[in-house]
């Protein structure tokens, strides 16, 4: 058999190296940064108990860098226009806990540690500590040196979205209906501004309680008030469960988006099924955020040293 040539030979490396690189694991860090789980936790610890909210803020956060160019800690920085597109724009927070985080995780392990592994410890974490379930995260992730704006405004899913529209734009990130309809139940925790949900709420849907849509009237009206907070779970609405299902088959979805997932549509079933069963929800949950974080998972990239900027 003649010998491999230098070029097979280094084909064969680079193959490797990217197979690597590419594989995301829950010991990544296990020798580099032994402590970066319990530095995560314990920054997520204090943020939750001065703001319960910013569970719920972080985890969106997650998301909303996942359905663009794969979770890479691009919407963390400041340039690029990313935080700024529609769907981000007044709307995502939490960037001073990572920032904290960060720093307190450079202290122990300079130059290791990725923004964008960060940001996926605390969306667990966040989840976790308002009564949510826990998971190994797979870790290994670069972080990008560009943001877009552009597919922040394609990708992510708006709270007027259509049943259809929602299994398409999860779909184009490889994620299933199943997973989409377990990931909204991330829903759960957190609050929505009035001007996301009042149309729904005046006249816009006719799958919805008039007891709810009442209540929600008495913080959001008609005109003004663009800002005002609602929980987008009205019954546990600082708690991770599974009353987001159990809302939707009472009508009581804050979002036509929430509504959609129960409304006669392919979803019913599931939502029913997750709504007397937390067990089934918590497991179907943890797989989808496991799977959503592996989006973009071998992208080329850097370790910044500050989330919000790319090294110079």
């Amino acid at each position: 058999m003649a010998s491999p040539t230098l070029m097979q030979c280094l084909l064969a490396v680079s193959l490797l190296s990217f197979a690597a690189h590419a594989q995301l694991s829950t010991t990544f860090y296990a020798s580099s940064c032994p402590n970066l789980q319990s530095i995560v936790r314990s920054a997520m610890t204090q943020a939750v108990n001065n703001e319960p909210r910013m569970g719920a803020s972080l985890l969106r956060l997650f998301f909303h860098d996942c359905f663009v160019q794969g979770c890479d800690g691009s919407i963390l920085l400041d340039a690029g226009g990313e935080k700024t597109a529609g769907p981000n724009a007044n709307s995502v927070r939490g960037f001073e806990v990572i920032d904290t985080i960060k720093k307190n995780v450079e202290a122990a392990c300079p130059g290791v540690v990725s923004c964008a592994d960060i940001l996926a410890l605390a969306a667990r974490d966040g989840t976790n500590l308002l009564g949510g379930p826990s998971w190994n995260v797979p870790l290994g992730r670069r972080d990008s040196t560009t943001a877009s704006a552009s597919l922040a405004n394609q990708n992510l899913p708006p709270p007027t979205a259509s049943l259809g529209t929602l299994i398409s734009l999860f779909g184009r990130q490889g994620l299933s209906a199943r997973d989409m309809t377990a990931l909204s139940g991330a829903h759960t925790i957190g609050q929505a501004r009035c001007t996301t949900f009042r149309g729904r709420i005046y006249g816009g849907d006719t799958d919805i309680d008039a007891s709810f849509a009442a209540l929600r009237q008495g913080t959001c009206p008609r005109s003004g008030g663009d800002g005002n907070l609602a929980p987008i779970d009205v019954q546990t609405p600082a708690r991770f469960d599974n009353a987001y299902y159990q809302n939707l088959v009472q009508q009581k979805g804050l979002f036509h988006s929430d509504q959609e997932l129960f409304n006669g549509g392919s979803q019913d079933a599931l939502v029913r099924q997750y709504s007397s069963s937390p067990s089934q929800f918590s497991s179907d949950f943890v797989a989808a955020m496991i799977k959503m974080g592996n989006i973009g998972a071998g992208n080329a990239g850097e370790i910044r040293r500050n989330c919000r900027v790319v090294n110079s």
